[in-house]
Parts: C-alpha cells; structure tokens; sequence
C-alpha cells in the first residue's frame, strides 16, 4: 500500500472507532490516538521526501500511485506529493492534533462533533495528497460539507444564518470551480484528468484556457476570500466553534490558494498571463479591505476573520505575482497563517470560555488575570503584525520581495498598495493587546477567572512553538518548498 494512503485511512478508521465509542472518555482516546498517528506520519512523510531529493531523486512528484476508479470517464484515484504538498500536510496534521485539544471539554454531542470534525479532517487530507482533478473536487466538497453542521449546530451568535451563508457561497464557488474542471478535461482533448500529465502535455488551447482559467481560479478563490466573494467568512468564523474555526482558518481557506497555483496556473498558463492582472487588482483590493475592516471590528473573532481575509488575500496576491520567490512566499504564507490564524481562534475560544464575551469594549486587564493565555495572545499578535523571528515575517518578506521583481508600474504600484497592510495589520493588532490585556479590570466577575488548562495549554503551546521554528528556522522548508514551485513556476515566466 503507498504510504500516502494513510492519510485518508487513518481518519476512516477514527470515523468507525468513533461510531463504535461509548463514552466520552473513548471518544478522546479515539481522536487523541488518531490524531496522533497522522502526526507522526506528517513528520515520517516529511522526513522521507527530504531524504529522497537529498538522495538525487528529481521527479516532480514522489510517492506516486494511481488505480482506475471510473474508468469510463478517465477517473483515477491517483496520490502523489512534491514539497508544496508535504508542507500542506504537514501543516494540517498539527491544526488537527491541537483542535482536538482545543476541543477537549466540548459539550453537547461531543461524539457527534467529533465525526463531523474527522470527516473534515478527511476531506482536507485526500485533497492535498491526490493529483487527479475529479478526485481532488470530491475530497475538496468532502471538506466543504461538514462545515454546515459544525457551525449550526455546535456555533454561536447568528450560527444558522452563518452557516447557510457560508455553505451557498461556497458551493457557488464549487459549481464554478466544476464546470472549469469539465471545461479542463474536454478542452484539452488528453483523456486524462491527472493534473501532472496535463501540465506536461501543454493540451489546453490558449482559447479554451481564457474560458476556463476565470472560471478556476475565480472557484478555487471563493475559498481563499477572493474580494468580493469574502463575506462569508468573516460570519463563518464569527460563528463557528472554537476547533472549527482553527481548522477552517488554518487550513480549509489554504484549499483555494493550493488549487488556484496547482491547478488554474500551472494549466493555464497562458491564460494566467493574460488575465492574472484582473485577478491581482482584486487581491490587492483584499488585502488592504481586510486589514481596514479589522481595525473598526469590536468582536474578537470579527477582527481575527478579516485580518485572514487580508492574509489570504496575500497569498493569492503572490501568487499571481508569478515568479519563484513570490511564489514560495505564498506558499510560506500559508503555513504561517494557518499556525497563528489556528493559535488565534484558540486563544479567542479560551478566553470567550471564561469571560462569556467577545466584545472588545468588554475586556480588559486580562494580564494579570490569566497570565499564560495573555502573553500567548501578544506572541501570536506579534507573528500576526510581522515581527522578525516569527513566521509571519519571513512570509511576508519573501513576498515582497518577489513582487518588487516585476520592473513594470503596474506590479509595483499594487505592491506598494499591498504594503500598506503591514502597517494597518500594526495598528489593529497593537490597539488590541493594549485594550484587552493591560490596564485595568472593569469587570468584577473577570477577577475570579481562571486560566489555561492543561489541554489548553498543550494545544497552545505546539502551535507557539511551530509559529517560532518556521520565524527562526525557515531554510530547510523553503528550500523544500522552492524546488517544487521552481517547476511550476517556469511555464509563467515564458511569455
């Protein structure tokens, strides 16, 4: 069996422990030990696909495999990983892990919850290990669908409402996004939907790539809140529980930035040339409305929604950027965000757990109160603005720095543009640490709360310290990273 497999079997067998589980006390073992393996094999994963390029392996894709599932329709279940894929699995397996925790004294229908939540889970990893178009949208609406009831039942604040707005929107992006892939397959005349034959193949027509790239990236961008196809994210995040927004943040919103570069680029290139500028002005547009619209928020989870607007904005910003270091930066950016977006949802859950509020106007002199959650919320504040050290610096700056290499105004005065969110994301973020945290309680219920638990604390601390390896030790998944996307990339750079 190829090793890759073990990612969507692992999370089939915690869905069939979990329907066999008695008590809540099995529930967790479940989930903990499931979790636990896809951990372990992330990292095992990892580790072999840096030893096989140290090795002098060049194929594009390791650890291939692919067996007819529909053959009638050229359908394969085909997995394969380069370095973008390992970092996205990667990056999934430690925002699961630290969920469970984070969800660890959930109640009611924690059972329930937690199947929701594993096929989630399911969706997210078949997705990023499978490299045939069909496959990959149906892991892709696997992820999607959970999402309904995980919000409108286990939500808060206007959950029904959140959910259906999110649930329409995104399979508005999904139909879209299906008829591009249908477009993909029929017009390029190959007879195969694996995505790796068809970029070697070049077979889309420049013409039908002006059809279909719009209708692809536009799908997959409904997902990484595209402008003005985002406003059922900040609801969905609002709304969800805690868990759910870290995986929806972390790692469901890196769904649309890994298909528009895996799939609208790298097969339409041309077309990407053509047309990315379209696309660019509305990622531009992204980024600096999201950071705007953080700083006049007042509901904690509202502020850490639009700010992942502006993050995600940035991803699709770079890549379209279309040159290697842009490129890696994106990809760099979404680990980084998916670590501190997850570390935020977390620290926001913990402390609406005890103070029964979101509303910044609510809260203060939290410092002295729970020490432990306040001062990993200024760390994750402090990726979250960009400080050396931490990831959300070397992200950025790989970024900028790509984009500063188109010599053309167009590119530069939208770099610039998008350069303005550096500082907005400053003044948000420092106006809220300084609100919440310091000063003094007004609040006389507060002064009796307590804080972190052990399992709040496991959960934080894993993702402290994976914000801090990825600021201080980003060479070894650069270089991981910046092989693969330097085969993706070069069809862009060929006008």
């Amino acid at each position: 069996m190829n090793f890759l497999n073990i990612f969507v079997l692992i999370p089939l067998l915690m869905l069939l422990g979990l329907w066999m589980a008695r008590s809540i006390r099995q529930v967790r073992t479940v989930m903990v030990t499931g979790a636990s393996v896809l951990l372990l094999a992330a990292v095992g994963l990892t580790v072999a696909y840096l030893q096989a390029r140290s090795g002098g392996d060049t194929a594009e894709m390791l650890f291939t495999d692919s067996w007819a599932w529909y053959p009638a329709l050229n359908i394969c279940y085909s997995v394969g990983v380069d370095g973008i894929s390992v970092a996205m699995l990667l990056l999934t397996s430690v925002i699961v892990f630290t969920g469970v925790f984070a969800s660890w004294r959930l109640q009611p229908l924690t059972k329930e919850y937690f199947l929701w939540y594993t096929l989630l889970s399911l969706g997210v990893f078949g997705f990023f290990i499978c490299t045939d178009l069909f496959t990959m949208f149906m892991f892709y609406e696997v992820a999607l669908i959970p999402m309904y009831l995980l919000i409108g039942v286990w939500g808060s604040g206007r959950k029904e409402y959140s959910a259906m707005k999110l649930t329409l929107m995104l399979m508005g992006g999904s139909a879209f996004l299906l008829i591009g892939i249908l477009g993909i397959y029929y017009g390029s005349g190959a007879q195969t939907m694996n995505v790796e034959q068809l970029a070697a193949l070049h077979a889309i027509p420049v013409e039908q790539q002006r059809i279909w790239f719009p209708l692809t990236f536009l799908g997959f961008g409904v997902l990484g809140a595209l402008f003005p196809f985002h406003t059922w994210s900040p609801d969905g995040h609002a709304s969800a529980p805690t868990a759910v927004s870290m995986l929806h943040a972390g790692v469901l919103m890196k769904l649309g930035g890994y298909g528009c570069f895996r799939i609208a680029m790298q097969l339409m290139p041309e077309a990407a040339n053509e047309l990315g500028w379209i696309f660019l002005v509305l990622t531009g547009i992204s980024v600096v409305y999201g950071a705007f619209s953080a700083c006049v928020q007042t509901d904690l989870k509202y502020i850490n929604a639009y700010s992942s607007v502006s993050h995600c904005g940035l991803v699709l910003f770079a890549i379209l950027m279309m040159n290697q270091t842009a490129n890696t930066g994106a990809i760099l950016q979404m680990l980084s965000h998916g670590l501190m977006t997850a570390l935020f949802f977390a620290l926001i859950g913990m402390i609406y757990g005890r103070t029964h509020t979101r509303d910044v106007r609510e809260l203060s002199g939290l410092m002295k109160i729970m020490p432990f959650l306040a001062v990993s919320y200024v760390i994750a504040g402090l990726a979250n603005l960009g400080l050396p050290g931490l990831s959300g610096f070397v992200a950025e700056m790989t970024i900028f720095n790509g984009a500063f290499q188109h010599a053309d105004t167009f590119h530069r005065v939208w770099t610039i543009i998008a350069c303005c969110s550096i500082v907005i994301t400053a003044v948000y973020i420092l106006r809220l640490v300084g609100k919440i945290l310091y000063g003094t309680c007004t609040n006389p219920h507060h002064l009796t709360l307590t804080d972190a638990t052990w399992d709040e604390r496991t959960a934080v601390i894993i993702l402290i310290v994976c914000v801090a390896a990825l600021g201080i030790a980003p060479w070894w998944i650069s270089d991981m990273i910046g092989e693969s996307v330097a085969g993706l990339v070069s069809p862009l750079t060929c006008r």
